[in-house]
């Protein structure tokens, strides 16, 4: 099966139906991938990239953000590594209101009973240890 990477321009041109013509091929690589043909392989960075664009430019809400991104790296056709953990970081962000890539982390250093070191109060509502640094 062929196997292919897919960059982050792709997904949201597919997500967001902008540009017309850009978003009609990006359905068709989709439409290709569902119907088992390809596999489009998604790296965790490109998922971070396009939750930050949904977010920040096209000024999606966390909900809406997992409403399409959840189905969409659960599909048929798209890979991507350590899929469950990436599902639940979606969640997480959107559950909690708060950043995607800290969602990510606080489940990444939970999982290895490890802390998270930040200045960023919103780690006291994930799951991971925080280590608030302090002013000396």
């Amino acid at each position: 099966m062929k196997r292919i990477w897919v960059d982050a321009n792709v997904l949201l041109r597919f997500l967001t139906g902008e540009p017309k013509d850009l978003a009609d091929k990006a359905a068709r690589l989709m439409s290709r991938a569902e119907k088992g043909e390809i596999v489009l392989v998604l790296f965790p960075l490109v998922l971070a990239e396009v939750v930050w664009v949904l977010k920040s430019f096209y000024r999606h809400s966390l909900d809406d953000i997992a409403d399409a991104l959840v189905p969409l790296i659960s599909a048929d056709g798209i890979e991507i590594e350590d899929r469950e953990a990436w599902i639940q970081a979606i969640e997480l962000a959107r559950d909690k209101n708060v950043d995607f890539v800290d969602a990510a982390l606080a489940l990444q250093a939970a999982r290895r009973g490890e802390p998270v070191c930040s200045f960023d109060g919103d780690f006291k509502r994930l799951p991971a240890e925080w280590m608030k640094l302090q002013a000396p």
